[in-house]
């Protein structure tokens, strides 16, 4: 592949249309080789070519347009040969949408006894204890077999908090890594993201977008975040890094994180974002939602009715209970794991449908203060030292400038999530239950067919006379979260 050829690749490989802005924050769209995927974006992470649990079709149901998969860890299984035989991750996996793989740095320096030089990185394989080495040069031939839209350099990640020399030496040492990955990138088909480098230091973070976003690349990342930095730190970070980025080329916060990161984030100019959070914690039964997380595996979930988030149009929320998901994951049934993900990772192709549309509208900035206001618990506010961000909050529960329809499933049992939550409060006598019973037989027994279909729970004959918001009543006189009666906690 000639020199012309290469300086051709980025513009053949990806384009971005940057449609709007509120602020700093950025409405636009990537187009790459397997199609378009919407900015801001959240990348659910498919560590070993899937996300845990997921099949592709219950991927796309949750919005995503974009996942991610791992260098290390594919090229250790099965193998980056026997991916490209396979028509590479996207024949594979059977998805036919964008894909992005990481370079493998951040796992490869997290490993133990790893010896960093400037040809690459050795580090023994936790299976044998054979040396392995991976360069940059290594690092873009699997990506290339891998065959994922956009891949990533290879750079050099320190700890926090890192010394300044070495961090120096990292910024350095990635800026040369990257010009070996520019020259053994030869896939016209794949777009590479360079990455800036810098720990917390602003001088090192300018330093290295100049060294980084001089080499002409389709897109740029800002890396060696969310390594327990915390949270106003990684902004701080953030403020001294993004500013001097190319406004036309997308931004990519790698590795963050929970929701309010992704919101300041978004608030910074930041375009796309992946994270194991939303997959890893459902497995431990943490569950998101707009007011806030909680743990279904909790004993006070055992009996409750009402789906993980009745403001949620997910399958598991149309179809399922709290307690009935509490049991699955405390038994250890799959099952249990497969709907907290599917639920979590909805929720945040929600948050991120929500940020888009308000920046179109041009009112990021109050669904920026009402989110974090609704999200946040009081402790959690005061821990990252939000109050000028939230002002005085204008914003009651359910005025939060987020469409209560909003997942991209169809709308319809949403509603019927809000009568199901409202019945199931509401009819608690026994002798009630018994007469809607009744009448549901003498109304079959009228019907005369065999297998005649019953009504839907909270529709005529099951349906509530209180009204009430959505997810409970307001029965005792307190204002309920929605999602069980009390805001679920942690």
């Amino acid at each position: 592949m000639t020199q012309i050829d290469q300086e051709r690749a980025p513009s053949q490989a990806l384009s971005f249309e940057l449609k709007c802005t509120d602020g700093r924050a950025r409405r636009g769209r990537v187009t790459v080789t397997h199609g378009s995927f919407e900015t801001p974006a959240f990348m659910p992470v498919g560590t070993r070519g899937t996300v845990k649990g997921m099949t592709p079709r219950d991927l796309r149901e949750t919005g995503a347009q974009i996942c991610l998969g791992n260098t290390y860890h594919l090229n250790i299984a099965p193998g980056a040969k026997i991916v490209k035989k396979l028509g590479g991750l996207h024949g594979m996996m059977g998805w036919d949408a964008p894909i992005l793989t990481d370079s493998g740095g951040f796992q490869v320096f997290s490993l133990p006894k790893l010896e960093i030089e400037e040809e690459g990185v050795t580090f023994a394989f936790k299976k044998g204890g054979k040396a392995i080495q991976l360069t940059p040069e290594r690092s873009m031939q699997i990506q290339e077999g891998l065959g994922a839209d956009i891949i990533m350099a290879f750079d050099h990640v320190v700890a926090h908090p890192a010394p300044y020399h070495l961090a120096e030496e990292a910024v350095y040492r990635t800026s040369r890594w990257l010009e070996r990955c520019r020259k053994a990138h030869t896939r016209t088909d794949q777009a590479l993201f360079g990455i800036v480098q810098g720990s917390t230091f602003p001088n090192l973070r300018r330093l290295s977008v100049e060294l980084i976003c001089s080499q002409e690349l389709p897109g740029y990342a800002i890396g060696g975040l969310s390594v327990g930095e915390g949270h106003q730190l990684m902004m701080d970070t953030i403020d001294q890094t993004e500013p001097f980025m190319p406004a036309e080329k997308p931004r990519y916060l790698m590795g963050v994180g929970y929701p309010e990161d992704l919101v300041e984030a978004v608030a910074r100019g930041v375009d796309m974002f992946d994270c194991v959070l939303p997959s890893r914690l459902a497995r431990s039964g943490i569950i998101f939602t707009r007011h806030g997380r909680y743990r279904v595996t909790k004993g006070r979930y055992k009996a409750d009715k009402f789906p993980l988030d009745t403001n949620c149009n997910c399958y598991a929320c149309r179809n399922f209970s709290r307690a009935y998901i509490n049991h699955l994951i405390n038994s250890k049934e799959i099952l249990g794991s497969v709907l907290a993900t599917l639920h979590n990772i909805t929720f945040y192709q929600d948050l991120m449908r929500a940020m888009r549309q308000a920046i179109e509208e041009g009112r990021f900035e109050s669904f920026r203060r009402a989110f974090l206001d609704e999200y946040l618990s009081d402790d959690r506010k005061e821990e990252l030292d939000l109050e000028e961000v939230l002002g005085v909050s204008e914003n009651e529960g359910d005025d939060l400038p987020w469409k209560t329809i909003h997942s991209v499933v169809p709308p319809t049992a949403v509603e019927e999530n809000r009568r199901r939550s409202r019945r199931d409060a509401e009819v608690s006598m026994p002798e009630e239950r018994m007469k809607e019973h009744r009448q549901g037989s003498g109304n079959e027994r009228k019907s005369g067919a065999k297998g005649a279909k019953h009504a839907p729970r909270g529709s005529k004959g099951g349906k509530s006379k209180a009204s009430g918001k959505a997810g409970g009543a307001k029965k005792s006189g307190k204002k309920h979260s929605g999602r069980g009666g009390s805001k679920p906690k942690a």
